[in-house]
């Protein structure tokens, strides 16, 4: 007997580690197209379609469909693939998926990414209307507001939109039905897989705050928010979204405290931390999250960029032991002292000649100490 089997596109050599990627509601795999190819080039890249979009099938879920079910339809292509374990990301309902995978599967994920997705979808009753409307009026009254709730204004991916069309009524509406029972919140702290978070800050459908509420309760993982996005980020900043799976794929540092060891250094890290305590933990963990976890980490600018940037706010308001720290930082992130003393004589010009007389004191004080130290080379 054959077993049917969602529709997908494999890419990549099938002997590297394998990497599947999860649709949103209303879409087709095609919401991967500017990511999926760059990523293939190392890993053995699987996108798939949801029942009744694109080319899957739609009776392969049918009224009252749990995301269970769909995480079971998951594993069955893994499976007749011939794929044990494998990286997992996924948006919206993709990332539902994922997160049901790696509560109820963990042994078959290396690794988790969620992209503009939750934990819980706004309760039950929004998505039972939505259900209800689309089994009696069809897809065109969603449609009309496609781009909306997936991109910023002005912006659309007109083959997302004709895919969107196209979807199976019944099989969107079990899908619907799927979300409407969905919720995970309770059982977040049980997974182990490593895992990333990217929100679009732009996302109306599922805003940060969602993917802050995993972060919270799922340990170790890391959270990337991307300015500019809406709620289809793959489609609307490939390259953010690349970055972010790329560095957590092949173990690059995306956590807070990672990225805040390699810019600021151990010994610094070291001793914010021993000089932790009760009352200042918070804000050390405020710090590590939020600076080092979702503002250095976002790769709309580079670490160069940001150093140039952080110099100049700091001899702007005059906090000269934080320059000292950063200007040592800056050499780290690839700066040379010329560079730096450009950056402080631009300074002269918009914050005042007293301020960045006081700033190449403290430069020039830091640089002579790296010099000491032997860190002649920028990323000493």
């Amino acid at each position: 007997m054959t077993v049917k089997l969602l529709n997908h596109r494999a890419e990549g050599p099938a002997s590297a580690a394998a990497l599947l990627l999860g649709p949103s509601l209303g879409t087709s795999y095609a919401l991967w197209d500017a990511v999926a190819p760059e990523l293939s080039a190392a890993h053995r890249v699987v996108r798939w379609d949801l029942p009744g979009h694109g080319g899957s099938a739609p009776d392969l879920i049918g009224p009252g469909a749990t995301v269970g079910d769909l995480a079971a339809l998951v594993l069955a292509l893994a499976d007749a693939l011939g794929i044990d374990r494998f990286g997992y990301a996924g948006v919206s309902l993709g990332g539902a998926v994922g997160l049901h995978l790696a509560v109820h599967h963990p042994e078959r994920l290396t690794s988790l990414a969620i992209v503009c997705s939750s934990a819980h979808f706004g309760g039950s009753a929004p998505w039972r209307e939505r259900a209800r409307r689309v089994r009696g009026e069809g897809m065109e009254w969603l449609v009309e507001s496609a781009d909306a709730r997936w991109f910023t204004p002005g912006f659309t991916v007109p083959r997302l939109v004709r895919d969107h069309r196209e979807v199976d009524p019944e099989a969107y509406a079990a899908c619907c039905d799927a979300l409407a029972v969905f919720d995970l919140r309770d059982r977040l702290g049980d997974i182990a897989v490593p895992t990333l978070l990217v929100a679009g800050k732009l996302d109306p459908a599922t805003p940060p705050a969602h993917l802050r509420e995993i972060a919270d309760a799922v340990p170790g993982s890391t959270l990337v928010e991307l300015p500019g996005a809406s709620h289809l980020a793959p489609a609307q900043c490939p390259r953010a979204v690349l970055a972010a799976l790329r560095a957590q794929l092949d173990g690059l540092p995306t956590s807070g405290t990672a990225v805040r060891r390699e810019v600021l250094g151990d010994a610094h890290v070291d001793r914010a931390q021993a000089r932790q305590t009760p009352f200042t933990a918070r804000f050390q963990d405020f710090i590590s999250r939020y600076a080092w976890g979702e503002i250095w980490t976002d790769p709309t600018l580079s670490r160069r960029e940001r150093s140039m940037i952080t110099l100049t706010a700091l001899v702007a308001h005059g906090h000269y032991d934080e320059l000292a720290m950063h200007v040592r930082a800056a050499r780290r992130n690839g700066l040379t002292p010329q560079e730096i003393g450009a950056v402080l004589l631009q300074t002269a010009v918009y914050c005042g000649v007293p301020a960045a007389n006081s700033a190449f004191a403290t430069a020039q004080r830091v640089l002579a100490e790296l010099a000491e130290e032997g860190e002649t080379d920028a990323g000493g």
